[in-house]
């Protein structure tokens, strides 16, 4: 029996070698140095969203809103004192989360100390929350490391909530390689969350002809309260399903950057077959967000493993 449990692990190590990706990222990385990784991620997101299921839209914000700046190095997380951080930035407003990834890092330190990298802790969390959520798992592979800076003027690179598909293309198929199936997917992660009023001011100040009547006056209502009141994306703000592209197809989406989607002739056709079929919706998420997942990478010496993800080493 025991040699049946060698052989086992043998192979096991073996295919982790072969799904090794030429990027250095492994579908087994910390199989031998920290093989409970993914059990305690999971572990501290699920008791985290059971006390506050708001947080799956903020940690899935989060890997999106590191990713798209640098790549998926961690550099979300640090802080500045003088606040000129990648945090600090309005761009990064609705990102929440960061002491949900910081307990994850202390009971990980415990464990496995300088091993895993808040990078991977960042990608982990944000799968474990959207299925937690209801949406699909995938298989994420591990090996980031953390990268050493943080600029407030590095999030320019961001998507504004006020681009057309047009611009939505160039950003995220032309800049980053996603195909368009891809861009309509992961923009779809908006079916889990909210957005300031701050926003959508660029369509209610004069009132959008591409929001219907009654949408737009309910969000002028909600948002004479101010800049820093919150819409929910779509009527269920904390499941991750297709109700956001069935919101689209009725003139309601609540961004510019979402409604432009059904508008524009290259993507309704793809909007209108998530709002259908949801597998189809969610596969196109999964290779989305596998490929966000691997946006440029630091490798070898051009990052570190964090200690502390506030802080560099």
């Amino acid at each position: 029996m025991a040699s049946k449990r060698v052989v086992s692990l043998f192979l096991l190590l073996l295919i982790g070698v072969q799904m090794r990706g030429s990027n250095g990222l492994s579908n087994f990385y910390y199989g031998m140095n920290c093989p409970f990784v993914e059990m305690i991620v999971r572990n501290v997101v699920n008791q985290a969203l059971q006390k506050d299921p708001t947080l799956a839209a903020g940690l899935l914000r989060l890997h999106f809103h590191d990713c798209f700046v640098q790549g998926c190095d961690a550099s979300i997380l640090i802080d500045a004192s003088d606040g000129t951080a990648e945090k600090d930035s309005p761009a990064n407003g609705s990102v929440r989360g960061y002491e949900v990834i910081d307990q994850i890092k202390q009971l990980i330190e415990a464990r496995c100390p300088g091993t895993v990298s808040c990078a991977d802790i960042v990608a982990l969390a944000a799968r474990d929350a959207v299925f937690w959520a209801g949406g699909p798992y995938y298989g994420i592979m591990t090996g980031r490391r953390d990268g050493t800076r943080s600029k407030i003027e590095d999030t320019r690179g961001l998507p504004p909530p006020t681009l057309n598909t047009t611009d939505l293309i160039k950003l995220f198929v032309n800049q980053h390689g996603f195909t368009i199936p891809e861009l309509v997917a992961l923009s779809g992660g908006h079916t889990i969350g909210v957005a300031r009023c701050s926003s959508l001011k660029n369509r209610l100040d004069n009132v959008d002809p591409t929001l219907e009547p009654n949408f737009a006056q309910s969000l002028t209502r909600t948002c004479s309260a101010g800049d820093s009141t919150t819409v929910p994306f779509d009527r269920t703000s904390t499941t991750f399903d297709n109700v956001y592209f069935r919101a689209l197809q009725s003139s309601q989406g609540v961004l510019t950057s979402d409604q432009t989607l059904y508008n524009s002739p290259q993507t309704r056709m793809i909007v209108d077959n998530y709002a259908m079929n949801q597998a189809m919706f969610f596969f196109n998420f999964q290779q989305g967000m596998l490929k966000m997942g691997q946006l440029d990478l630091k490798e070898g010496n051009q990052g570190e493993v964090r200690l502390n993800c506030r802080k560099i080493n």
